[in-house]
């Protein structure tokens, strides 16, 4: 269990806290339903050992590389702390993958698929898994298309037996994110899926509002990078 908040932090994390209640209320959900992922990509040691510090235990990465260099030495030195990787997953990188995250929200396509069965079944280790979801099929952006999603859903279990936990989404930077999130809500309510990983630093109150069980929140807790 996370100690009690620091309100004198010298990050965001008091005030996202804070926020995170607020908009439960205000949605009428309890705030244990929504899981605050600190992603501290980009941010050091020194960095992340002062949230922790403050009681949170729950960070995200984008890079599979970057957090094997950094986060088995703060694992250790405080033991309860579960990372999940929210960026690109290389089908060459599933194996550390595994082995390093408790959670994966990345997942996009088959040979992410097969590398993941493949090193769940090695390790015995089962990450909770969560399906990109590319809701304004923005060509540059991974994840699965909207009208690909229950297809590809279907294969992830039927096909190669992976658990799927629940959806994430980063919608695009130019446009209402509501929409976006609503959307992706539609696509895991009709496949069974309870969790939805959306919502950052400058949405994740509306994220909330439309069902977030995973917010993803940096910058408002680090600072700008």
């Amino acid at each position: 269990m996370a100690t009690p908040l620091t309100k004198s932090l010298p990050n965001g994390l008091a005030q996202v806290e804070q926020d995170i209640a607020r908009a439960c209320k205000e949605a009428r959900r309890e705030r244990a339903s929504v899981t605050l992922i600190a992603v501290s990509k980009t941010f050091e040691a020194t960095a992340i050992s002062r949230v922790i510090d403050a009681g949170q235990r729950v960070f995200g990465e984008n890079r599979v590389q970057e957090a094997k260099a950094k986060w088995p030495a703060l694992v250790s030195a405080c033991p309860g702390i579960a990372l999940h990787l929210i960026g690109p997953l290389q089908s060459n990188k599933a194996k550390e993958a595994v082995a390093l995250f408790d959670a994966i929200h990345s997942i996009d396509r088959p040979s992410i698929c097969e590398a993941l069965a493949k090193e769940i079944n090695s390790q015995n280790k089962r990450p909770e898994l969560f399906i990109q979801v590319n809701t304004g099929e923005e060509p540059q952006k991974a994840g699965v298309a909207p009208g690909e999603a229950d297809a590809f859903i279907a294969n992830c279990r039927d096909k190669y037996g992976l658990v799927i936990s629940g959806l994430m989404c980063i919608p695009p930077v130019d446009e209402a994110p509501a929409p976006h999130f609503a959307l992706t809500a539609k696509i895991a309510a009709r496949n069974g899926l309870k969790n939805l990983s959306m919502g950052m630093s400058a949405d994740f109150a509306v994220a909330i509002q439309l069902g977030a069980t995973h917010v993803r929140v940096g910058s408002a807790i680090f600072g700008t990078r």
